[in-house]
Formats: C-alpha cells, structure tokens, sequence
C-alpha cells in the first residue's frame, strides 16, 4: 500500500486553513517567474480555489498537495498539472516556501512519494516538468530522481525584460 507519508515530511491535500499559506506563496513576486504568473491573487479568489481543491484530479486534471514536517508545519506544495489519463501522463510542479528550508532535502522527499504514488495510485505511464535554464537546484532535484532532459526551449519565458531558455525534462515508468 502507498502512503503519502516520508522519513521527515508528509504530503496531504489542501485545507481552508491553508487560505494565508497559499495566498503569500501566490503573492511572492519573486517566485512568479516559476509559476508564470503575472498578477497577485485575491484571497477571495484563493478562497474560491480551495473550496473546489476537493474535487477528482480525473475531473480538475490538476492535484495540488502540502507538504507539511511532522510538526505540521507547511513547508511547501507539490502539483500535478495537465493530468492526462488517456496518454497517462502528468506535469510536475514543487516549491518549497522559505529559503532557509530549502536544500534540506524536503522537496526531494516529496517527489519521491509523487512519483511513488502516480505509480501506484494513478498508473501513469510518464511525467514531466519545465525547469528555467538557470534554476540549477530544480535541475539537479529532478535529474537525481531519475527525469532526463529532452530538450531546451529558446527564449521561452519573458521575464524581468529578458527572454529565458527552459528546460523539458521527462520521467518514464519502467
């Protein structure tokens, strides 16, 4: 049997609690560039997000988990995106909050359990995710964990004035 549960932290689904988490992740401009979002979120919108978050990732095509320490702290959220369970594939998405948390190994933990759990639970086939050129601890994250980069897209990102090259990278299920 498969538990979303690690050595040092857990993954578990969103809460209407998690309202001012997810509102000043959402907000930090200085994490837009990975989310590719351009304007800050309304708590009321967020509101409105999470009291859909119950809802089947064969239905929203999307899974969004927290990843809490045993303390139950949120340190961060793991995604499924473009959830397509005809081609049984999935993106991925991983953040962890704070700085100071980071390099900890926590996001490494949780994706291990994602991958674990779209094996098992999801049977999918692949997974992939888009890492910009210049991100080297995501890079390194998701090459250790077994994805392999398949290709450099050119200029792909407008940011800050600047064009910025991002990497595919693929996982796929032996």
């Amino acid at each position: 049997m498969i538990t979303l549960k690690g050595t040092h932290i857990y993954l578990r689904a969103l809460e209407p609690e998690d309202l001012e988490f997810i509102h000043e992740i959402e907000n930090n401009q200085d994490i837009w560039e990975i989310s590719n979002t351009i304007t800050p979120y309304s708590k009321f919108l967020i509101k409105q997000y999470l009291e859909q978050a119950h809802k089947d990732i064969f239905e929203v095509k999307q899974l969004r988990l927290v990843i809490c320490n045993y303390n139950n702290v949120a340190l961060g959220m793991i995604d499924l995106f473009d959830f397509d369970f005809k081609n049984r594939r999935a993106g991925v998405g991983i953040l962890i909050k704070d700085f100071e948390q980071r390099q900890k190994g926590f996001g490494k933990e949780a994706l291990q359990l994602l991958i674990n759990y779209c094996k098992s639970h999801l049977d999918l086939h692949q997974l992939y995710c888009n890492i910009s050129e210049n991100n080297n601890s995501s890079l390194k994250l998701f090459t250790n964990k077994g994805f392999d980069i398949i290709g450099l897209k050119k200029d792909w990102n407008y940011v800050n004035g600047t064009y910025k090259n991002e990497y595919l990278l693929q996982f796929i299920f032996n």
